[in-house]
């Protein structure tokens, strides 16, 4: 139970619209209306969940890979594939298209990366274009991809903004078995004529809808453009709009279709919203970050500008906090994440760019500081707690 001597007033239901917040904190004034939702009309207590567990029918040892992958398969503890990677993974191993429509934390990662780490153990002269589409998952990625592929001999290029691109044109120069990246740097990096998209025979688009979320929708085109025919087009996303078939349409040839149920992972979130009732947000923040059991605190703000200024107000009440928005460079993005995750600072301040492909253990709690602007948005942002079968907690705030 909370502790509520500041009286809050956590309350569920009630039929009023919900409004920006007003605080110094939020978005800046005087600009566009901000389109946002009203969650009181689906936020749910977390409850016991009863349904059929999903029978796998295969055991990672089961697949034909090279031994020396399921060595390391089995060092990452994995033996009973996900959903996704059931499916997914037999497919991909015949040289088929597939799509896969799955939430993040589903494993979709290893269901692709096991696969083509197999394709390039067995002909080394394959090349493998991987695109995400933010700086951290493009960062997870190729981390994973080197746990799946020690001792294998196989290279890879992480090739993002917010660093310097002449590092990453120094290994592509050694011609990399897996270029791993997000759309605006690789279309540069293209465009410079040090990468040619002509030379990947396989392809990965992973989080689509959020890549068009993001306005990606011309580099995604420009990309598709260059590449060869006949190839490997492997395709996730959590949902399907028609901008997202659109894509499909011009991407895939034949692909097997793979549809995962969303995860009932928002049934282990205990999800609530916070009544301001006119006094400062950062106030009411402050309180709750001080009771019992706000261990790892996951923080979303609408703005950069607005997500700074929180965290400079937090760091001064004496607050161990970090924050990762657009207008950080890549080190101190990869830094903060590095430190929430070690539990070296409490708080994680963050904008959208960090509501989807970040996989980080034990999040005690997500606060929801501005509203999300959609209903997609704020289940991916309270989907980084309640994970791996846990308990959590998501708060939002309102007026």
């Amino acid at each position: 139970m909370y502790n509520n001597r500041f009286n809050p007033r956590f309350t569920r239901g009630g039929n009023s619209r919900f409004q920006a917040g007003g605080s110094r904190f939020g978005s800046r004034g005087g600009g566009r209306r901000i389109k946002t939702i009203d969650p009181r009309f689906f936020v749910q207590k977390a409850a016991p969940v009863v349904e059929e567990s999903y029978q796998a029918e295969h055991v990672f040892m089961d697949f034909d890979l090279d031994p020396r992958l399921k060595t390391n398969i089995t060092a990452h503890g994995y033996e009973i594939p996900t959903p996704i990677q059931d499916q997914a993974i037999g497919p991909l191993l015949e040289g088929r298209d597939v799509v896969g429509i799955a939430a993040t934390g589903t494993g979709k990662t290893a269901a692709f990366l096991i696969p083509l780490i197999n394709k390039v153990a067995r002909d080394a002269s394959q090349r493998i274009l991987i695109v995400t589409p933010t700086r951290e998952l493009a960062v997870q990625i190729e981390k994973e991809l080197r746990l799946l592929s020690q001792n294998m001999n196989l290279y890879s290029v992480l090739c993002i903004g917010g660093v310097n691109m002449g590092p990453q044109v120094n290994r592509l120069s050694r011609d990399p078995h897996f270029v791993i990246g997000t759309p605006g740097r690789l279309q540069d990096l293209e465009r410079h004529r040090r990468l040619n998209f002509g030379a990947f025979k396989t392809i990965v688009l992973d989080e689509v809808d959020r890549m068009l979320d993001m306005g990606f929708v011309r580099e995604i085109s420009f990309v598709i453009s260059k590449l060869p025919t006949p190839r490997q087009s492997l395709f996730f996303s959590a949902t399907v709009s028609d901008k997202v078939r659109a894509i499909m349409q011009g991407f895939l040839y034949n692909p097997i279709s793979i549809s995962i149920k969303p995860s009932v992972s928002s049934a282990n979130v205990d999800q609530d919203i916070v009544r301001i009732n006119g006094r400062q947000k950062v106030d009411v923040l402050h309180e709750l970050l001080t009771q019992d059991g706000f261990d790892k605190v996951l923080v979303f703000g609408r703005t950069k500008w607005g997500i700074e200024k929180l965290s400079d107000a937090l760091s001064d009440r004496g607050f161990r906090v970090a924050s990762i928005h657009g207008n950080k460079n890549q080190n101190q993005r990869q830094r903060a994440l590095e430190d929430f995750k070690a539990n070296y600072v409490q708080i994680l301040l963050a904008t959208d760019v960090a509501s989807r492909g970040i996989d980080i253990d034990n999040v005690t709690h997500v606060i929801n500081f501005d509203q999300p602007e959609s209903h997609e948005d704020y289940i991916h942002r309270i989907g980084r707690t309640g994970r791996a079968g846990k308990a959590g907690t998501a708060l939002t705030f309102i007026d």
